[in-house]
């Protein structure tokens, strides 16, 4: 049972930051990008390249895990890199495509996001081929921080409880950006009501832009942790896509708070198919959550429109 939570808190951690990408993107773009995903499958890559030219120049020689992780300075100064270009790829993508298209209705943008994914994804199998990666060739035993007497136990590595505590700092951070800063506000005020937003001085283009790029960040962050979690491997975005979603739907659409809940409801709802079922309905969990969450409240836990 223990277990089960744990491995339901890793889960619901990634998930739960790409969710918040992804519903503050719906909530400014007003369209569902399902291109989402594959900004979380560039950012682990990006990552690892990242990893690759510190090692070339000499700035990542030999192992050198920060203890107990299997994983060093480098990694965190690759996920910063990763982070950076994958908002300029998101910001690339919009002015190439999304911004082209704006005009002509959200459902173009869906159909368009569509094939965005498609191409992103090929490009990324293109360059980076279909084996499986990993950021590291450590190996790590995973601490007893319940014993099995206690309902089963619970185990969890350091990598994990190291997603789990850096997935809480950057959703207090995010809060606290959304809610003091001026751009923040602007933000929100922009995807509460556009057209009021732009009678009090608010230029919508540069809320739009500062969506991109924090969905784009959000999102590299989110596959690093995946990518350190379990692996890399160029179908991650997809795979991630359903949970992502149900996520998001499940907690409200525009609620960042709402995305953090959905994220964990639907990374528990995983953990514990995986436990009853079995691994290979482990994608059917995130489905069913949908569905639920649909039939019973439509507009989501903290949501207020229809």
């Amino acid at each position: 049972m223990l277990q089960v939570l744990a491995d339901g808190l890793v889960i619901g951690s990634v998930i739960s930051l790409g969710a918040i990408g992804l519903t503050v993107t719906f909530s400014i773009l007003r369209f569902a990008n399902f291109g989402h995903g594959e900004l979380l499958a560039w950012g682990s890559y990006l990552a690892l390249s990242a990893l690759a030219m510190f090692a070339a120049v000499g700035l990542a020689e030999g192992p050198r895990p920060l203890a107990p992780f299997s994983f060093g300075w480098p990694l965190i100064a690759a996920l910063v890199v990763a982070a950076l270009f994958t908002a300029l790829l998101a910001l690339a993508l919009d002015g190439i495509l999304f911004r082209r298209l704006r005009l002509h209705g959200s459902i173009t943008l869906v159909i368009a996001s569509f094939g965005a994914a498609l191409a992103v994804r090929n490009l990324l199998l293109f360059f980076y081929g279909g084996i499986p990666r990993y950021y590291s060739d450590e190996l790590q035993i995973a601490v007893a921080l319940v014993p099995r007497s206690v309902w089963g136990g619970m185990r969890i590595t350091p990598d994990q409880m190291f997603v789990i505590g850096l997935t809480m700092v950057s959703v207090v951070v995010l809060h606290l950006f959304l809610k003091r800063s001026t751009l923040g506000r602007a933000m929100r005020a922009t995807a509460d009501n556009p057209q009021l937003a732009r009678v009090a001085g608010i230029d919508p283009e540069r809320m739009l832009r500062a969506a991109w790029v924090l969905g784009g960040v959000l999102a590299a962050m989110a596959g690093v942790f995946a990518g350190l979690t379990v692996q890399l491997r160029p179908t991650l975005g997809l795979d991630l896509l359903l949970p992502l979603f149900a996520a998001v739907i499940l907690g409200g659409i525009g609620s960042v708070w709402g995305a953090v809940l959905g994220g964990l409801i639907v990374g528990l709802a995983e953990s514990a198919a995986v436990a009853v079922v079995g691994a290979e309905w482990r994608a059917a969990a995130a489905f069913v959550v949908l569905i639920a969450m649909l039939l019973l409240k439509p507009t989501g836990l903290f949501g207020d429109r229809p």
